[in-house]
Formats: structure tokens, sequence, C-alpha cells
């Protein structure tokens, strides 16, 4: 939530679900670096970059930056039972936190795409 991501995506064709992640790892880290780094109004822009320049020097792959972890936690989704199950659990998330009442009102979730509104991003409907 604040310092980590849920993902439930469906890979199709050809590309092996770890290509996929590391591809999005790769692309979201660079436009995240550059988005902090470009914005003058971001009061801990100096600290966030610090950090991850000293993850990256603790990591013998990464030469700048470090943003993401190396490791992942895959669950593979294999019914719609279980993907219900983990949708839930993202969803629930926030409330359990006490942010939120409701999962939909959660401003970064897709609950309010499952409950017929309309969230920050299009298409992430995963299964009805």
């Amino acid at each position: 939530m604040t310092n980590h991501v849920h993902l439930v995506y469906r890979s199709i064709g050809l590309h092996r679900p770890e290509i996929i992640l590391a591809t999005l790892k790769r692309f979201s880290s660079r436009k995240l670096i550059e988005a902090i780094q470009s914005n003058p109004v971001e009061s801990r822009r100096e600290w966030l970059l610090s950090r991850f320049q000293a993850a990256a020097h603790q990591s013998s792959n990464v030469s700048r930056f470090q943003f993401w972890r190396h490791d992942n936690h895959p669950i593979e989704l294999w019914s719609p039972a279980v993907i219900d199950e983990k949708l839930e659990y993202v969803h629930n998330n926030p409330v359990e936190a006490g942010w939120v009442l409701q999962p939909e009102h959660y401003l970064y979730s897709s609950a309010i795409d499952y409950a017929g509104g309309q969230g920050l991003l299009e298409g992430v409907i995963v299964i009805r």
C-alpha cells in the first residue's frame, strides 16, 4: 500500500510472467525516478533519491537507483474463485488499515471499478 504494490495481471501469448514483471519494474522505476527528479515541489526529492542511491550501492546489478526490491511474491491465480479471493484481499487492505470505510473509497484501488464506478485507470477489471 504505502510501500508495496499488489498487481493482478494476465499473461497472454508467449510472454512469460517473470519477463512481463521485469519489464514493468524497469519501465516504472525509470519513470518514477524521472518524475521525482523533475518535480520542483517535491519536498522529499533529495531524501528519496539518496535512499534509492544507497539501495543501489548495496546491489550488484544496479548502477544508479534501486527503486523496486528484487524479490517478488507471485501467486498463481488458477481459478475464478482464487481470483475473487485475492481481489477481495487487495481491495480490503485500505479498509483493514483504517484509511477508508469502503474499499471503493481508496483512490489508488480498482475496487471502484468493481463497484460500477470509474477509477484512475481504464480496463482494470480482471474478472466479473
